[in-house]
């Protein structure tokens, strides 16, 4: 089993800032491949960014690429989300999940199955 506990949300207003923590333990061979979510009220689920914890290779989406990239401390068994020059739209809940992929090129939120999820943190951007 995996458990993933997400942190680091709140509220801020447009243009700021965010970082979000993703803290992973339990069964560390089948969570090689840590990805961001997030869902807004009404809204679809939506990936946002996704890093292969071996090798250091990232995915993030392209909407938002230039303003959110994430990344990792193995150290402390952690993936981070930093969200730059944050909007209204942005508002949503965040969820980091966890997946065993192949290879790195199997890494990313658009399509791969993420079979274990945390229970997410808010983030509201106001205008």
């Amino acid at each position: 089993q995996v458990q993933l506990l997400e942190s680091g949300g709140g509220s801020v207003q447009a243009g700021g800032s965010l970082r979000l923590s993703c803290t992973a333990s339990g069964d560390t061979y089948s969570r090689n491949c840590i990805g961001w979510f997030r869902q807004a009220p009404g809204k679809e689920r939506e990936g946002v960014a996704a890093i292969h914890k071996m090798t250091g290779g990232t995915d993030v989406v392209d909407s938002l690429q230039g303003r959110f990239t994430i990344s990792q401390d193995d150290t402390k068994n952690t993936v981070y989300l930093q969200m730059n020059r944050l909007k209204p739209e942005d508002t949503a809940m965040y969820y980091c999940a966890a997946v065993r992929v192949a290879s790195t090129w199997g890494c990313h939120t658009r399509g791969t199955t993420f079979p274990y999820w945390g229970q997410g943190t808010q983030v509201t951007v106001s205008s």
